[in-house]
């Protein structure tokens, strides 16, 4: 061990001088690995940071959680033309399958529909998401209030003038002033604030809780009936603690198949969409992006490693006076073939270092100026380090291995 300890000490010894000794010709050699640890460590901790992104924005939400509609969230064998005469959910349903579906432990209703604009005295929002949601919605997907409420069941039902604001809306509308029992204005009514959401963040997608406001889907239902081309009716279901989902899926085909008197042999006329599906989805394109990320700096790891070559052909070459001696003096094969591995490995790993720390630095700045954070795991700096030491032996197990069967004579003899 004590040996080997040593070997370590005068290959680091040696990884220095051939920085001090040929500045400009290490470096560039350097360069190689650096940028390609850079670009693998950048491309994963990028995607990772995406990664937990996503998982932040839904872990609110139940991934059984079904959105049942007239469109699917993904491909599907179902030919454009036929799907598009599929008929929306609607209401109706809605309180039918709430009531009947047993495995429900929550159901909601919904519409997707276009951005608004929000007035408050002579402060105006533009682009806003609009949420329009029967009250069970707080239940599927658990909002954060910094203060006020969601509306309950009877406001919901009623279809009432109240509204529940996102962070950067209320800010907006309100500066200073406390939005609570505030009226804002949307959809030519004045709306009653009675909650306020806590800050979110940038979204999965760009959109976020805090550009955002809620109010009881029944109200557009009586302002604009239930056939808008403007609103895309949902049913939000959420299936009991310990419910199988197929058989929740299945439960609900069944249900919703003999409401709408669909024939045996017929195909489904509605989409189930469960949101596992979609983050299963996420993380396939999640590992398709890391790898090809991977591969990419791959080429760039190949040219650094035959720049570390290069470097360790020439250190033997200079130094080959000097194995002559160490092996003149009892220097075992294995001594100097690790002396210059070690070296090739420390090399490297500087490299390697400077790559990391290049990305922390970008790092930090990109979260501190976006709205994204940007997070250089330890793993992430593990793997970096790895792969540098894996570089540093491929680039010198053949200039330690020459170095290693010199003839210590004439070894001695060719350096002088």
């Amino acid at each position: 061990m004590v040996v080997y300890i040593r070997l370590l000490k005068e290959s680091f010894g040696f990884a220095i001088n051939a920085l001090r000794n040929n500045k400009l010709r290490t470096l560039l050699s350097l360069l190689g690995v650096t940028i390609g640890i850079f670009s693998i460590i950048a491309v994963l901790t990028a995607v990772d940071s995406l990664d937990r992104k996503i998982k932040k924005d839904l872990s609110t939400l139940d991934k059984n959680t079904i959105y049942l509609m007239k469109f699917s969230f993904g491909p599907s064998e179902i030919p454009k033309w036929k799907r598009q005469q599929f008929p929306d959910v609607t209401y109706e349903e809605y309180q039918y399958l709430k009531y009947n579906v047993k495995g429900a432990e929550n159901v909601c209703f919904q519409f997707f529909t276009k951005p608004e604009t929000l007035k408050y005295e002579g402060n105006t929002v533009s682009n806003i998401n609009v949420v329009p949601v029967s009250d069970e919605f707080d239940d599927i997907q658990k909002l954060d209030f910094k203060s006020g409420r969601f509306y309950n069941e009877s406001e919901s039902n009623s279809g009432l003038l109240l509204t529940v604001l996102g962070n950067e809306v209320a800010k907006n509308l309100f500066d200073n002033i406390d939005p609570i029992g505030k009226k804002i204005r949307m959809y030519g009514q004045n709306f009653t604030v009675i909650g306020v959401l806590k800050k979110q963040g940038a979204g999965l997608f760009g959109d976020s809780d805090d550009t955002s406001v809620y109010l009881p889907s029944n109200y557009l239902r009586k302002k604009y009936g239930d056939n808008t081309d403007f609103l895309t009716p949902v049913i939000l279901l959420k299936p009991g603690e310990g419910v199988d989902i197929n058989a929740f899926k299945a439960e609900i085909t069944q249900k919703l198949r003999n409401l709408r008197g669909v024939k045996t042999g017929e195909i489904d006329n509605f989409f189930i969409n469960v949101l596992s599906g979609f983050t299963d989805l996420l993380d396939g394109i999640v590992g398709q992006l890391k790898g090809g990320g991977i591969f990419i700096s791959l080429f760039s790891l190949l040219v650094g490693g035959f720049g570390i070559a290069n470097i360790m052909f020439v250190s033997v070459k200079e130094r080959t006076n000097l194995i002559g001696i160490q092996k003149s003096l009892g220097a075992k094969n294995k001594f100097i073939l690790f002396q210059f591995l070690f070296e090739s490995v420390i090399l490297c790993l500087f490299g390697g270092i400077i790559g990391v720390f290049f990305v922390w630095i970008i790092s930090y700045i990109l979260t501190n100026v976006l709205d994204f954070e940007f997070v250089l795991g330890i793993g992430n700096i593990i793997f970096g380090a790895g792969v540098s030491v894996f570089i540093g032996i491929i680039a010198g197990i053949i200039p330690a291995y020459m170095a290693s069967k010199l003839d210590p004579v004439e070894a001695i003899r060719s350096g002088m």
